[in-house]
């Protein structure tokens, strides 16, 4: 059977897709509009047609990215694992494929375009915040429901050691440093303190929904 053609994928979503690679391989200001349209096999007017500039373009990315994380990460995670801990672990799982599938040379997107942005560019910093808190508060909410101390602030943590084992194992083209982050951060999971006050699953979810 033929795969179905590129221009099947709407104009828009071709753009869309176009520039998350883009912008994730090559940085938000080094990736030119000609690289774009080339990339959605789009023209100039069809691009403004959708998007009034590049960086409209760009708040789109990051909003694209903030929906993704519920049905690409989170839910196949929840079908699959029951053990809250084991979830924070298994999400952390993916970054490191993710690693070990690009040798070493992925780096977190968010993270990525968060380093590269004018803070002062306020709504692209709102959304940054916004994937930033919405993964930080799917860790919060598993943390919670194992029943550890201080969840929130846990959460916090271990996006600060996946962001940072990520950026070690890419900057030295090998997996050991994300490898040494993940067994402290491991460790130190095992080690905290339960409260005991593990909130239900479906109230858990509820929560997440109202949240985004």
């Amino acid at each position: 059977m033929r795969a179905p053609s590129r221009h099947s994928v709407p104009t828009q979503d071709r753009l869309v897709e176009a520039a998350r690679y883009l912008f994730w391989e090559k940085g938000y200001a080094a990736t030119g509009m000609a690289e774009i349209l080339a990339r959605a096999e789009a023209n100039s007017g069809s691009f403004y047609h959708f998007f009034e500039s590049k960086e409209a373009l760009l708040r789109t990315v990051l909003q694209t990215y903030l929906e993704l994380l519920e049905p690409q990460v989170l839910s196949p995670i929840d079908a699959a694992i029951a053990d809250p801990v084991a979830k924070v672990l298994a999400i952390l799982a993916g970054y490191r494929q993710r690693l070990l599938d690009t040798d070493c040379r992925y780096g977190c997107p968010i993270g990525r375009l968060a380093l590269e942005l004018d803070p002062d560019n306020e709504p692209a910093r709102e959304l940054l915040a916004a994937n930033f808190g919405a993964w930080k508060q799917a860790v919060e909410e598993y943390l919670r429901a194992a029943g550890l101390a201080e969840p929130a602030e846990v959460a916090a943590f271990v996006l600060t050691v996946m962001e940072g084992g990520v950026m070690q194992a890419r900057v030295h083209r090998a997996i050991d440093p994300f490898d040494a982050c993940m067994r402290q951060l491991q460790l130190h999971l095992a080690s905290l303190p339960r409260t005991g006050s593990a909130p239900p699953d479906a109230e858990r979810h509820r929560r997440r929904r109202t949240r985004t």
